[in-house]
């Protein structure tokens, strides 16, 4: 097989939906040898902030000299974002061989009639790859929920859990109790879980935890202070149980210091169980952090903003970084959101604070039609753009150099645009 069809091979799989459950992801790894039992891994789940605590954490341990394994999810423009090792994206060559090696396991289940999804063939070739690689330590990302995500057959050395809100309701449940349950589901006996959940969330966090004999860190606002900061950096205060933090980061956004501090306090509980880490290299991890496609500049005169909220929580966060940490005159919004997403309560938070609105859709099979959002936005002058590029074209077109674009509501919206952009 080449690239290509190894590509489309695994993305034949994704007509198959989303079927939580561990059986099917337990078979494959069984079938591999249990690649996953071969390295220590550090487990991340929760609503939002997964993928800066996962960027954190690879960058401070591979300032500490260590081999790092890091699978997230999903990718912003290219498959081969979802494996990387040592900050270095899978290569198509070692893409060829996970499927070689995983497409005959693969082809036995299907004469079972046991479907595996795409993200469950995909979390597998990670774990694979990362045994293949010698990884120290792998950061495995949620893809969805906890309790029956594909990644959950791990046995970590320590699970965070960044926050809980509502999302994927038709999945997890309607209460808030009811997905931090499936979340909690990621709590493993006697191991250490870290968590900034807060409310019913953190109560339910806390009952598994308690079940478990899992001690467990609860983070919050009283463990971290801005300090300072200009339009692409900040420096926060950071409390840790050891001590106390100076760290300046690139990642922009007041809530990144909540994901710094449970970085922070998930690299202490490493330090705790004899993992040597020096502080330097947690100065030094955290400045040198990037995170593309979440609160990312990528242009001036006037500014580009991507940031790929797709959630309540996560348009909250991008509504207050716009009106605290960023000066200009107008707001140009360009918004394209998936079809499965609170998208009236979305529209709610960032549509008033827009001087002007341009709708758009991703080429995502699940994309909202950007005229029923204008529909919905119901102001006048919303302007509609089917292609991405369009819309940032006329945005550019329209915009003067002290203005702001702003480019959000899915991190497919936002993949596209950086296609585009950078």
């Amino acid at each position: 097989m080449n690239y290509i069809e190894c590509i489309d091979w695994l993305y034949s799989f994704q007509k198959f939906g989303i079927k939580l459950g561990l059986y099917r992801i337990k078979y494959i790894c069984k079938k591999l040898g249990n690649p996953q039992n071969d390295y220590k891994i550090i487990h991340i789940g929760g609503t939002n902030g997964k993928g800066s605590v996962c960027r954190f954490l690879e960058s401070v341990l591979v300032s500490s000299g260590y081999n790092i394994g890091t699978f997230t999810s999903p990718h912003l423009q290219r498959f081969s974002e979802r494996f990387v090792v040592n900050k270095n994206e899978i290569s198509e060559s070692d893409i060829i061989t996970l499927v070689e090696k995983i497409k005959p396991i693969v082809e036995e289940m299907l004469e079972k009639d046991k479907i595996p999804t795409f993200f469950e063939i995909v979390t597998a070739m990670a774990f694979q790859y990362f045994k293949d690689n010698n990884v120290d330590f792998a950061i495995i990302e949620v893809g969805l929920g906890g309790q029956y995500d594909a990644t959950n057959i791990v046995n970590p050395i320590v699970t965070i859990v960044t926050n809980v809100s509502y999302e994927h309701q038709n999945i997890l449940g309607d209460k808030i109790e009811d997905i931090s349950f499936e979340k909690a589901g990621l709590i493993k006996n006697g191991i250490p879980v870290i968590t900034a959940a807060t409310g019913k969330a953190l109560d339910v966090l806390r009952k598994v935890a308690l079940e478990n004999n899992s001690p467990i860190i609860v983070i919050d606002n009283k463990y971290w202070k801005k300090i300072v900061g200009g339009v692409d950096w900040q420096e926060f205060l950071v409390k840790g149980s050891l001590k106390d933090y100076n760290v300046k980061t690139l990642m922009i956004g007041k809530h990144q210091g909540e994901n710094i501090a449970l970085s922070i306090a998930a690299i202490e509980t490493l330090q705790l169980n004899g993992i040597y880490i020096t502080d330097d290299s947690i100065i030094e991890g955290i400045e040198k952090t990037k995170n593309p496609g979440r609160m990312e500049i990528v242009g001036f005169e006037p500014l580009i903003l991507l940031d790929g909220a797709h959630n309540v929580a996560g348009m909250t966060s991008l509504k207050i970084t716009l009106e605290e940490d960023f000066i200009y005159e107008k707001l140009i919004l360009i918004f394209g959101i998936l079809s499965d997403k609170n998208i009236q309560e979305i529209l709610d938070i960032i549509v008033p604070i827009a001087d002007t609105i341009v709708t758009t859709k991703s080429q995502n099979s699940r994309a909202f039609d950007p005229l029923k959002l204008k529909e919905m936005i119901g102001k006048k002058g919303v302007i509609i753009k089917d292609k991405i590029f369009d819309a940032i074209e006329l945005a550019k077109k329209i915009a003067k150099k002290n203005d702001l674009i702003c480019i959000t509501g899915s991190l497919y919206t936002v993949g596209e645009a950086r296609d585009y952009i950078v």
